[in-house]
């Protein structure tokens, strides 16, 4: 086979990092930018399709600011072939980053999109869906494993008790589940051989937000626990009075 797969990736805050605002925004000032994990899955989906002679070409796409380059060039380290920035504000919502990036996915024309099925930062999963209905293309999400013949791709996909199977046609849109394989590590040799693959940069599609975000805020603090210590019968006890008479807890008969 000779498919070509594009790969959509999201720049996101490192999973550990502490979350701060300043002036009303989230700040990454000193916070490491990583791919998104379940992106990162994608990535390493596709490369393998490529190891296996099923792909001819990977291509990585991301919308962002310049910093998103990072995320570009650490997936060309691990082995995708080139990579597109779509520039555009930070404060893009789902649907004007999936009108991007379905933009350049059409004129790209590839024959399967992969991308992680959820964003680690918004948590939102909502950009594949997205795309693949502006493409008017079959999506299949969170996938576990995927096989491709005759024109088509099959999917095992996560499913309340179980999995289940779908099939659908070339073109489609794929989006995986964090547990389909273990990505890899650039190496040193795909490092630099990154810094040579040819990175095109493009402006989004100007479309506005559908969504307005009104505040950032914090959760609240939690409030330290109540400790009672005593003998047993009156752990329970006193138990009993916090539950009844301080937490206002109903108990029904």
């Amino acid at each position: 086979m000779n498919l070509k797969v594009l790969v959509c990736v999201k720049q996101t805050f490192d999973t550990e990092a502490k979350i701060e605002l300043k002036d009303g925004k989230i700040s990454d000032a000193g916070i490491n930018l990583i791919i998104n994990p379940y992106d990162e899955v994608a990535v390493e989906g596709a490369i393998q399709l490529k190891e296996k002679g099923i792909a001819k070409e990977v291509v990585v796409v991301s919308a962002g600011a310049d910093k998103a380059m990072d995320a570009i060039r650490t997936a060309l380290a691990m082995g995708a072939d080139r990579g597109i920035l779509i520039k555009q504000d930070t404060g893009a919502d789902e649907y004007a980053r999936a009108v991007a990036l379905a933009a350049v996915i059409k004129e790209e024309n590839p024959d399967l999109v992969l991308a992680g099925h959820v964003a680690a930062d918004d948590g939102s999963s909502q950009v594949p869906t997205r795309i693949a209905e502006i493409l008017g293309w079959p999506h299949i999400n969170v996938i576990t494993d995927l096989e491709i013949t005759d024109g088509k791709v099959k999917c095992s996909s996560e499913a309340d008790g179980g999995s289940q199977v779908t099939e659908v046609a070339l073109p489609a849109v794929i989006s995986t589940q964090v547990s389909w394989n273990e990505p890899r590590y650039p190496s040193m040799k795909g490092i630099m051989q990154a810094k040579k693959k040819p990175v095109a940069t493009v402006d989004a599609v100007a479309v506005e937000n559908k969504t307005k975000i009104i505040e950032y805020s914090l959760p609240p603090a939690k409030q330290a626990g109540t400790k009672i210590e005593d003998e047993p019968e009156v752990c329970a006890a006193k138990l009993a009075d916090f539950i009844k008479n301080v937490a206002k807890v109903e108990v029904k008969a």
